[in-house]
């Protein structure tokens, strides 16, 4: 995978991607009084070949001038129908505005369906606004059953055929 949006990369997480996206998921977090959670939910983003690439998932990162300034990532999950979940979809504050985080969310979901997904969830923060705000406008429907204790929100969106 490699997009390009205004200056900014999409492309495949490398190897030498791991301790930047992690610092970027950290930040973010930080930001909004969330903690970084290394053996819990974030355990994911040390282990992405084994969570995600493994699992028929995929993780991205966002480069602006050969820095990594945001990720996004997705992997088949035992909840619904052909499920898969969003996850990781983190963005450095300065590159936050710019419809980045649409685009990145509009690329997941094609990627997905193109492999024959049926069903996106999310599960998020309440006290990520944007975001929530950013799933709500793309079609994505509150639902129930939150597996993550940093969060309280969990939405599903159905991918039509």
């Amino acid at each position: 995978m490699k997009e390009y949006y205004q200056n900014f990369i999409i492309r495949n997480w490398d190897q030498k991607d791991r301790i930047s996206a992690a610092a970027i998921i950290s930040s973010v977090l930080s930001e909004y009084g969330l903690g970084w959670e290394a053996e819990g939910a974030d355990r994911d983003v040390l282990q992405v070949e084994e969570f995600y690439l493994v699992k028929g998932g995929e993780f991205w990162v966002i480069e602006h001038e050969n820095q990594i300034v945001g990720t996004g990532a997705y992997y088949p999950i035992q909840r619904g129908e052909k499920a898969v979940e969003i996850r990781k979809m983190y963005l450095s504050p300065n590159i936050r505005g710019l419809g980045l985080g649409k685009y990145l969310l509009q690329q997941l979901e094609l990627a997905i369906a193109k492999r024959g997904f049926k069903q996106i969830w999310i599960e998020t923060a309440s006290v990520l606004k944007e975001a929530v705000q950013l799933y709500e406008n793309n079609g994505y429907i509150p639902a129930t059953d939150v597996e993550t204790k940093r969060c309280d929100r969990v939405y599903v969106k159905y991918l039509r055929e």
